[in-house]
């Protein structure tokens, strides 16, 4: 999906984040076209048509410059999360870097973005307290399957192989319930089902003659419901309790029609009432975690920094070699003429105090850019250089292209 998405979007670099509740693309723009213009092409690519006017800028929040890397560093710590602190988005934000890594669209500006971020998190997560207590949503939904099981005890079905069914499944095996590993393809079920110590059956099979069980947590990438209203009344006719099992949809796109846990009497928990749950202590808890906010303010500037510095490298190293060239060439003409009596010992003499010279005239130049890039970002870069030496500025797209250059940044 990665290239077809950076020439649809026309990005040389891009990634592809996807959570339980939020689908983010980023990328390195041309630098030329408004920021504006790529939100109606994100939205041709996923949806296949034209947006209607002003649809793309409802659906889609966008984010440039320092904006966009501070919005992945909030993202990667969980400060952006409906639940503050979640700590799985690390681990997707760390997939999304390989995958694009693997398809040859991150190098070194997106790459410095990613790896950064990641850093981040994991400063946030060691030197504050952001991760503890419930941090995620699968320990929220979690709560309402232990609520359920306090008052009826039983085995717990886990529908669809994801993140969020892993932890649960974890989760409720270490506290002795029984776990029921569900997917379409019966291979993933157990391989899950084997690592933690579970049962694992087909889609089919558990909808046709399915165990008894007191709830379920759903969470697949289907494009539609996975239980029918026939799976679900035979669901609540199995269940050993005689109450109809807990149905907790984490899925994004519903994986049980609420009209039809309605109809078989099913008591049905939407991801959107997970949320809802997180959300209600979510600014308290951002206020709780202002030490992770001022991590996350000091990495912006250490990275605005480093990215000056790596970004100008190719410039700053035009700039050194325009001096000492000058130098020489001014040198040449002087031992040919006025200084050709010079010895040998004279002319080496000379010709080290001019290149000390020229170093030493390019250092305020190449130190007054990355001052520039730093307080005013590379527009300002550009504009010095676009009026000073044209030739100058070709040398700030002069960066290394292959997978990882960021690397170790």
């Amino acid at each position: 999906m990665l290239p077809e998405l950076a020439r649809s979007i026309g990005a040389r670099e891009v990634f592809y984040l996807a959570t339980c509740n939020r689908v983010e693309v980023g990328f390195v723009s041309d630098g030329k076209t408004p920021l504006a213009a790529y939100r109606p092409r994100v939205f041709r690519y996923f949806t296949g048509r034209d947006p209607e006017p002003g649809e793309a800028e409802r659906i889609f929040r966008a984010w440039a410059g320092e904006g966009a890397a501070e919005h992945v560093f909030l993202v990667g710590a969980g400060l952006d999360s409906a639940k503050v602190g979640e700590t799985e988005i690390a681990g997707q934000l760390r997939e999304a870097l390989k995958h694009a890594r693997a398809a040859d669209l991150c190098r070194l500006r997106l790459g410095l973005v990613l790896e950064e971020g990641l850093k981040v998190a994991s400063r946030v997560h060691t030197l504050t307290g952001v991760s503890s207590g419930r941090v995620s949503l699968a320990e929220i939904a979690l709560d309402r399957v232990r609520a359920r099981l306090g008052e009826t005890p039983g085995a717990v079905a886990l529908v669809g192989v994801s993140a969020m069914t892993e932890r649960c499944a974890r989760a409720l095996v270490a506290e002795g319930h029984g776990v029921v590993v569900v997917n379409r393809s019966l291979d993933r079920a157990e391989a899950l089902a084997q690592q933690v110590g579970a049962r694992a059956l087909a889609l089919a099979e558990f909808c046709a003659t399915p165990p008894g069980v007191e709830a379920l947590v759903l969470a697949t990438g289907a494009e539609g419901p996975v239980l029918t209203r026939g799976a679900l009344e035979r669901l609540a006719a199995q269940a050993p309790s005689g109450r109809p099992p807990l149905a907790v949809d984490l899925a994004v796109k519903p994986d049980v029609d609420p009209q039809d846990a309605q109809a078989a009497g099913v008591p049905r928990v939407a991801l959107q009432d997970v949320i809802d749950e997180a959300a209600s202590t979510r600014d308290q808890r951002l206020v709780e975690m202002a030490d992770a906010r001022v991590l996350v303010d000091e990495a912006l500037v250490a990275f605005r920094r480093r990215l000056a510095q790596r970004m100008l490298g190719p410039v700053v190293g035009a700039i050194q070699r325009r001096y000492q060239q000058t130098a020489q060439a001014g040198l040449e003409r002087l031992l040919k003429k006025e200084l050709s009596g010079l010895g040998e010992a004279e002319r080496a003499a000379l010709d080290r105090w001019l290149s000390t010279l020229a170093r030493r005239f390019a250092h305020l130049p190449s130190e007054g850019l990355k001052g520039v890039a730093f307080e005013h970002g590379f527009a300002g870069v550009e504009a010095f250089l676009a009026k000073g030496d044209p030739e100058l500025l070709a040398t700030l797209d002069e960066l290394p292209d292959e997978p990882g250059a960021g690397s170790g940044a």
